[in-house]
């Protein structure tokens, strides 16, 4: 199998190196293009695979191409690699809001294409990814996606109308998981600790509480009742948190994003 990524910025690197780290696949069947020379020379050197000229190069050497670009480059790069696709190439979206109807058409071919939505904890190997792909995508041949993209990430077939949802749930919400790690921080230093002691024992409980969910088996909610003693504090701190809405504000930002991903 040799692997294509177009475009290796800073999610291309964290999944491109995952692949490799996992030996899912060699450096030998790698071709990766970028926008600038002296990207590609760091990426040459740091994981020692083929680089190629062009895009066009990585579709020609390439069973499966990752397109790793930003969602506003997408339509550009379909047309550019057009020619060179055929239809036993495997074009892989990483874009939040870009359906197989969009993908086909700017394509305007006969297409393999594989829909996912990364997020940024494949940076360090915990990521969390939801793949789907278009009819011509055969089980065996998402399968292999998945197996590719078990090195960085987790993994979740599920069907093209949840991307978006994935792209809520998993893809954006590192960002929201981060401010509230930033949140217990801020008051953890209002308490007389230290900063950096804060960010660690906040992300260390955020960290072993996601644990306890993936690997208990356990509803959330009795995860939680644990932790409340009667009349204890954590009771305290857990009605307050009713009294501002954590739970309809979160509900809330997750439909903002859900909306946004369906009109990109």
């Amino acid at each position: 199998m040799k692997v294509g990524f177009i475009g290796c910025g800073n999610m291309g690197r964290a999944m491109l190196a995952g692949m490799l780290d996992a030996g899912v696949v060699s450096e030998s069947n790698v071709f990766v293009s970028a926008k600038t020379q002296s990207t590609k020379e760091q990426i040459a050197k740091d994981y020692m695979v083929g680089i190629a000229s062009n895009n066009t190069e990585v579709v020609k050497n390439a069973d499966i191409i990752f397109l790793a670009v930003k969602p506003q480059f997408y339509e550009e790069v379909l047309r550019e690699i057009r020619d060179a696709v055929t239809e036993q190439k495997i074009l892989v979206s990483i874009a939040p809001g870009k359906t197989f109807a969009w993908l086909e058409e700017k394509i305007a071919k006969p297409c393999k294409f594989v829909r996912t939505m990364p997020n940024t904890p494949s940076l360090v190997k915990e990521g969390m990814m939801g793949i789907c792909g278009n009819t011509r995508v055969t089980a065996t041949e998402l399968r292999s996606i998945c197996e590719l993209c078990n090195g960085f990430s987790k993994t979740e077939i599920v069907s093209e109308n949840l991307m978006d949802v994935v792209t809520a749930v998993s893809g954006s919400s590192p960002a929201y998981v981060f401010m509230f790690i930033e949140a217990m921080a801020d008051a953890a230093v209002e308490g007389g600790m230290p900063r950096q002691q804060a960010y660690t024992f906040a992300a260390q409980a955020v960290m072993g509480s996601a644990k306890m969910v993936l690997e208990t088996g356990k509803h959330p909610g009795e995860l939680k009742d644990m932790v409340c003693s009667p009349g204890g504090t954590t009771i305290q701190a857990v009605r307050v948190l009713e009294e501002q809405g954590m739970r309809a504000a979160v509900m809330d930002a997750m439909k903002v994003c859900i909306d946004k991903s369906r009109n990109m």
